[in-house]
């Protein structure tokens, strides 16, 4: 199991993406989206989320090299304005740039996201940075700016620190 740290909610346009995937289950089996999957991501994601219905973040192609090696299963801190504000696993991992456009409608102009990741499991929660910099390994004023993916000693670190386990296996 490893942890990655997800910048989620810092900016306005991350928090319309939030409100979008995060706040509320995606339908993706609503045309909208289905046309765009392929049958493989279709009934990926069918076989993950049987009730069609799911969770989804994701990262720009810059990413595209860490997130080849995202898994299920992976749990995933999305931060934002000096907290930890969910805790979730990794369900499906797709890259389709389609799906992503219409999953969160950026601006052109701006990063236009392609890996898309689902959540088997996701909770709400408030940590504030503090506690997390109180960890080993871990530096005090690190807003944590970019995608991290962590080593599994820090991974099991943040795991254990943040009694995490309860959030995603209940």
């Amino acid at each position: 199991m490893r942890v990655i740290i997800q910048p989620s909610y810092g900016t306005t346009e991350a928090r319309r993406h939030w409100a979008d995937t995060l706040d509320h289950p995606v339908p993706f089996r609503e045309p909208r989206y289905a046309e765009v999957l392929t049958p493989a991501e279709r009934a990926a994601l069918d076989d993950e989320h049987p009730d069609g219905l799911a969770r989804f973040w994701g990262a720009t192609p810059q990413h595209d090299r860490k997130m080849d090696t995202l898994a299920a299963d992976d749990v995933v801190l999305l931060t934002g304005q000096k907290h930890v504000r969910a805790v979730g696993t990794v369900g499906r991992v797709l890259r389709n740039d389609e799906f992503a456009r219409r999953l969160w409608r950026p601006d052109p102009a701006r990063c236009l996201w392609r890996n898309v990741y689902s959540f088997r499991s996701y909770r709400p929660v408030w940590i504030p940075y503090e506690e997390v910099w109180a960890l080993p390994g871990f530096t005090a004023g690190d807003n944590f700016m970019g995608l991290r993916f962590l080593n599994p000693e820090k991974s099991a670190t943040v795991v254990d620190g943040l009694s995490l386990t309860p959030m995603w296996t209940a």
